[in-house]
């Protein structure tokens, strides 16, 4: 039986390939809760590489679970899910590390994560009380991937293109594809997807 006096926060993941929408989802989800939230990115727990050079960091495939922080994102939503207050890492994609800088998140009634890897481990994957995933056609995804990161992340076209078929596609394939089956609910990542953002809200019920 649920302690009365245990905090009744929701944490809502959104998942998908990259490009796929899910960070749209996640802040439209979040303009339409009516109770305190928060969002966090699954690209802020990428793991600290300051012990090695630009150069080597360019070269780590941060498309496999390796590269993620995972045990500090788990504890982090232990926090929260307690109705507790996190300072969490931002990153810097220019450098491909962290921050120095980190971020106070909570305490809130709502918390949505997105990114590619939240459902690829188990014990991240059981974290979220609504585990949705974002499908959308690769080749969708792959034109808006390129769109974003030549114009905020100031790649090159041929780095994204080499990028792409290098690691995130077949990662992709291997990591993130599989996970759509641990999902409760599965929504396309086109148009405004404000029905789909609906049926999230009416499965989160009276608790947001």
């Amino acid at each position: 039986m649920k302690n009365r006096d245990e905090p009744n926060v929701v944490i809502v993941g959104v998942a998908g390939a990259s490009g796929s929408g899910k960070s749209f989802f996640s802040h439209k989800l979040q303009q339409r809760l009516i109770h305190s939230s928060l969002l966090l990115s699954q690209d802020d727990y990428y793991k600290d590489r300051s012990d090695i050079s630009l150069r080597e960091r360019e070269a780590i495939n941060y498309d496999h679970p390796n590269a993620l922080d995972f045990e500090l994102l788990i504890d982090h939503l232990k926090i929260l899910k307690m109705g507790g207050v996190i300072e969490h890492p931002l990153y810097d994609f220019a450098v491909h590390n962290r921050k120095k800088e980190t971020k106070k998140a909570g305490p809130a009634r709502a918390v949505i994560v997105d990114g590619i890897l939240l459902y690829a481990v188990q014990e991240c994957r059981k974290m979220f009380d609504i585990r949705v995933y974002v499908d959308t056609p690769l080749d969708i995804c792959f034109i808006r991937r390129l769109q974003r990161d030549v114009k905020e992340r100031g790649r090159s076209v041929e780095s994204v293109v080499n990028q792409y078929m290098q690691t995130v596609r077949p990662m992709f394939v291997e990591f993130v594809q599989p996970t759509r089956e641990f999902a409760d609910m599965v929504v396309k990542g086109l148009g405004d997807m404000h029905a789909d953002i609906e049926r999230v809200l009416e499965n989160c019920g009276v608790r947001l």
